[in-house]
Order: structure tokens, then sequence, then C-alpha cells
């Protein structure tokens, strides 16, 4: 039998923001360390990711030894909540991006920052001066710029040589969504339940399509399809061009069987099979051309809304209670891998067999995926 969450949307909404935002006056009026669930991205077997402390770390990918770490701070002044002015740690919850000598990352502090990959020297940050609203969302380097969404509903691209503003797109709502770039179009979501399909050049909109929810899914293309998970419990497949919808599930007519929460985490096509894990804590298992189901759904029994990765053929599947499964993609059979005992909402990293766990006690585990040994772990804290 499915659960059916019949708690309001926009109220559980509420409280998702608000607990972030609680977050930021703890952080500002009592030292309290932030706590951002950032994921890791490999490049060059080096492995960049932010810490829960507010700090930004190189490791070597191999043996988790340090290359860098680059403390991200901010100010606060004692503005609406009454506090005095202190240098705090800014929390950092989207995964990197990686160029060719710079990595960027947003902070919930409203900043985006560049910093150089071989020695993490800061090397621009943006807005020179002020702040956006929080930044939840990672970003995406391509053609050139930056691309990153904020909590002021605005999808930003900048230089990424320079961090110079090219041109900003309005949305109606916050974007907690990672963009994807696919050719020449960018493709973004947002709070005010659509998907937007942009010229990656210009920023002009070529197409949205509305869902029913809002959308902090990142969405998946593949084959000149665009697939998003939504806060309505479902999931889409888009032609990428005309943002046409090519199927949804569940159907009309499947809708009271449904999924019993949000799609929160973005899915993983392979081998023409979609891949999506639910809050509910079951993991949907579609044809990627029809949407139906081709295997049994399973159910893991915990929240699922760390990002899923591909390794080795597998799925590999992180629950909130911090139990790591490997999905064989050729039995649509699932196994636990690991059990870490901590809680997981980061997006996890993949390569060359190794899977990245970046967990809320600060700690980063490196897991074979074939097997789930622990090949090292690393407390990331260094206060």
């Amino acid at each position: 039998m499915r659960i059916k969450n019949s708690a309001p949307l926009a109220i559980k909404i509420w409280l998702l923001v608000a607990l972030l935002l609680a977050s930021l006056v703890l952080v500002g009026c009592f030292g309290v360390p932030p706590r951002g669930w950032s994921g890791g991205a490999v490049a060059e077997d080096t492995l960049f990711l932010g810490s829960m402390d507010g700090e930004f770390l190189a490791l070597k990918a191999e043996s988790g030894a340090r290359l860098w770490q680059m403390p991200i701070e901010t100010e606060t002044s004692g503005g609406g909540f009454g506090c005095a002015p202190a240098p705090t740690s800014v929390a950092i919850y989207g995964t990197p991006a990686v160029g060719e000598e710079l990595v960027y990352f947003g902070g919930y502090n409203g900043k985006v920052y560049a910093l150089n990959t071989s020695s993490g020297a800061l090397r621009w940050v943006y807005p020179r001066q002020g702040n956006l609203e929080p930044i939840a969302g990672g970003a995406v380097v391509a053609l050139g710029k930056l691309y990153i969404g904020s909590s002021d509903g605005k999808l930003y691209a900048l230089d990424a040589a320079t961090g110079d503003e090219i041109w900003q797109f309005e949305t109606g709502d916050k974007v907690w969504s990672t963009p994807v770039i696919d050719g020449n179009r960018l493709f973004i979501a947002s709070f005010d339940k659509k998907l937007y399909a942009l010229d990656a050049a210009t920023g002009d909109e070529i197409w949205q399509f509305e869902t029913e929810g809002a959308i902090v899914s990142t969405p998946v293309v593949h084959n000149s399809r665009v697939y998003i998970g939504s806060f309505d419990r479902h999931l889409y497949a888009l032609d990428a061009a005309s943002g046409r919808k090519i199927w949804q599930f569940p159907s009309d007519d499947e809708a009271e069987g449904g999924p019993g929460n949000w799609f929160w985490a973005k899915p993983i096509v392979h081998n023409n099979t979609l891949y999506a894990v639910n809050l509910d804590g079951r993991v949907y298992i579609l044809s990627a051309e029809t949407g139906s189901e081709v295997a049994s759904t399973i159910d893991i029994g915990s929240p699922l809304s760390s990002w899923p990765v591909l390794a080795d053929s597998s799925v590999i599947i992180a629950s909130e209670e911090g139990t790591i499964y490997a999905l064989d993609t050729a039995t649509n059979q699932v196994k636990p891998l690991a059990n870490l005992d901590e809680k997981v909402y980061a997006p996890l990293a993949a390569s060359d067999g190794v899977v990245y766990v970046h967990t809320q006690e600060n700690t980063l585990y490196a897991l074979s995926a074939q097997t789930g040994v622990t090949l090292w772990s690393l407390p990331l804290s260094s206060k």
C-alpha cells in the first residue's frame, strides 16, 4: 500500500523555508555553526566540496588528503534580529561547479565565489557590494559563463573568468534548483511551479512548463527530452525543443495510487530507464520512453532526498537514515551496500568506482561502489 501525505503543500514548503531562515538567525545571533549539505564535485583526481561548518575544501579523491581549505565567512549586522555584528561561517548547500582553473559555488549569504582550483585563492566574488538572497542550489559552468539561481527568484549568468554579470532571468519565486545546460539551451526550475528553457547566451525565454507544485529538483536532459520531478508528486518528460509534455507519472488515472511525497532529488536515466527517488522512501523505475513502470517500486523505508549517482552500472542511493544501497540496473534488484548510521541529505558524488558521501556529522566517506567497503573517511571540521 502506498502512503499518501495529506499535509497541505504550502504549509510544508513554508516550514522548509522557515527552517533554513532560522538557521541564519542562530548563526548571526548565537554563533551556532551553519549546517549546509554540499555535495562533492570530482575533477582531475581532486574532490571539491563545502564542509558543514563553512569551509570550502579541495581533497585528493584517492586518499582524502587535504590539498587546501578556505574558510567562507561573512559579517552580520544587527538588522531586524538585533544581533551584534560578528564574522560568521557561511552555509554551503549547493554542489560546486569546476572549470579549467576555477571552482565555483554559492553561499547561503547570497554571494557567489570563484576560487583557484590549485591554491584556493579567491579570484572573484559576486556581487561585489551587498548580497543576493540566499543561494541553496548548485552552479553550472559552460559557454564561458557561470549560471546560478537565488532565493530572489532570479537566475544569474556571470562571466566565468571575471564574475561580471552578463544577464539575469526572473522567475516567479525562489530558485533552489541547479541549472542544466544542453547545447545552447539552459533549463532551470523554480518554486513558482515552472520549468523554464532559456537561450544560454542571451537569457531569453524559449518555453515554460507549469506543474501543480513547486520544483526544487534539478532536471535531466537525455535524448532530446527533459525529465523533472515536482512537489506535486509527479514526474514529467518534456520535449526539450518545445516544452511539450510527452508523459507524466503517475498519469491522471493513476494519481490516487501515486507517490506519497515530493520528488526532491535529481533522477537518473540509464539504458532508457529512469530511476527517481522520492521523499516517501521509494525508488520509482520507469521507461524513459513511455513513463510506465518497468519494475516494481522499491521501498527503502526512509526518506530519499540525496541525489543518487550511477557507478559501475549500479544506481547508488543514500537514505536519510544513512544506509547506502546499490540498485543493479541489469536486474533492478537492490541490496544494502553500507550503513553509516549518520544522516545524509547531501547529493552523492562518484568517480572511478568510488562513491563519496557527505553526512550531517560533517564526515566524508569514500566507499567502493562494488563492495561498500570504506576506502577512507575524513572528519571535515577543522574548528
